[in-house]
């Protein structure tokens, strides 16, 4: 099975077997890189594989017996590939995103969030068998402790909501110390199930304090973003069961943000479980590294921006100090995508569907006016023109496909209460369960995992 090399963000080389010593790499492999040392005159063969070389190759080019030898110097991981993924392929060139082969698109159409999690987990799409235990598994571990829920309490009433899930993912650690055994398969099965289950218990009880509304107990009789939108948006009654339309975008939303290489949070997860502490302390560095605003905290970002800005007859004053330098565009594009996110396209689609059955969020027409701008060459031709801006800005120039996707995301996120409690009855876009399966994503007859 072949694997990418990945560095933070986006560097993708097929990659070679791990832990393979020099001298056979340099066997195996069919391309060297001659390097002549001008401090000695040594030449050095440094064997390269699928387009990559190894850092501790140039250690031995030494000057003497105790010179500590060459050090790579790549502060940003911009051209360093940090390790080997069996999951996710991009291009970014292409706008390609796959999950072991199985396009973005394909599975946010037509797969579930639980299905692409265990895709991510176990390399292959689950029979129906394997789904089934998946889900019961998952399922039975959506509670928290009531020391959980109190330990929550215990935060001022203005806490970010980001902050008391880092916390809480944190202290989960000390109610199971059994997740110390790391070398166990079974305590790490254990785990995932417990994490997959309780982070959405803990987001909703962090988002509900943060409103003032008393916490919502899981609902196991509904699907996993049926449980979650319950969590959420629940309030007097016996059941509340979610707008098939919502629940269908918190499903694509989950997918599409189930991996994305080793970005930020990915890295520093693997960082501190280099350590070995038990998953949930290295989950809650990963969600400490989401929460920046150059991250996962872009959507938030967003919404600040959007909000200060206040009115579409300011959005020219805002671009002026944009073009300046005195402020930044947040939101619009990620740097990975040099031609387009093939995910922005999914959420654009599906926030169409979400603002037909909650209303059209004010907000987006700011958005789009800075869009309309930006397509008479405002901004995208200016030398302050910061590289957010690259692909929702060119949304609307010809030969431009689709616009970034934390604006709309982050419109469908809005805090400010507009989106209301989406019910049944209020969209017909049939559930997630009653939706007709391809085989291919459900009997292992798609393409080979890469």
């Amino acid at each position: 099975m072949t694997g990418h090399l990945l560095g933070p963000y986006h560097w993708h080389a097929p990659a070679a077997h791990a832990g393979i010593a020099h001298e056979e790499m340099l066997r195996v492999s069919a391309e060297t890189l001659t390097v002549i040392d001008n401090r000695t005159g040594e030449r050095y063969e440094v064997p390269i594989q699928d387009g990559t070389v190894r850092a501790m190759d140039f250690r031995g080019m030494r000057t003497s017996a105790d010179d500590f030898g060459l050090m790579v110097y790549d502060p940003a991981f911009t051209n360093t590939a940090s390790c080997r993924s069996e999951i996710t392929f991009i291009d970014g060139d292409k706008g390609v995103l796959e999950y072991r082969g199985y396009p973005i698109e394909e599975l946010a159409e037509k797969s579930t969030y639980l299905e692409t999690a265990f895709l991510i987990v176990n390399g292959h799409l689950p029979s129906a068998p394997e789904l089934k235990e998946w889900t019961h598994n998952i399922t039975f571990h959506t509670f928290v402790h009531e020391n959980v829920r109190r330990f929550m309490d215990g935060f001022r009433y203005d806490a970010h909501p980001m902050g008391v899930l880092v916390s809480s993912v944190a202290a989960l650690s000390t109610f199971y110390p059994d997740a110390k055994d790391v070398d166990s398969p079974e305590s790490r099965d254990l785990q995932t199930w417990r994490l997959i289950a309780k982070v959405p218990t803990l987001a909703a009880f962090a988002y509900r304090a943060s409103r003032g509304l008393p916490y919502v107990y899981p609902d196991n009789d509904l699907t996993f973003a049926g449980n979650f939108a319950s969590m959420l948006w629940r309030m007097s009654e016996s059941q509340y069961v979610a707008s098939a339309v919502i629940e269908h975008a918190l499903n694509v939303l989950f997918i599409l943000h189930a991996d994305h290489e080793q970005n930020c949070s990915a890295n520093a997860m693997r960082a501190v479980g280099s350590s070995r502490p038990d998953p949930f302390v290295a989950t809650a560095a990963a969600a400490a590294a989401l929460y920046g605003p150059l991250h996962g905290g872009a959507n938030e970002a967003v919404l600040l921006m959007l909000n200060e800005i206040g009115d579409v007859k300011n959005v020219p004053d805002f671009v002026k100090q944009v073009k300046s330098g005195e402020r930044r565009l947040m939101g619009f594009g990620h740097r990975v995508y040099k031609n387009y996110d093939p995910r922005a396209r999914i959420i654009k689609a599906t926030a169409d569907e979400v603002f037909e059955v909650t209303g059209r969020n004010p907000l987006l027409d700011i958005a789009l006016e800075l869009e309309r701008i930006a397509a008479r060459g405002r901004l995208l031709h200016h030398a302050q023109a910061v590289p957010e801006c690259r692909l929702l800005l060119r949304a609307h120039l010809p030969g431009a496909r689709v616009p970034g996707r934390d604006v709309p995301r982050a419109l469908r996120h809005s805090p400010d209460g507009r989106l209301g409690r989406p019910v049944a009855g209020d969209g017909d876009r049939p559930r997630a369960e009653d939706r007709t399966p391809t085989p291919g994503l459900h009997r292992g007859t798609g393409p080979e995992v890469r």
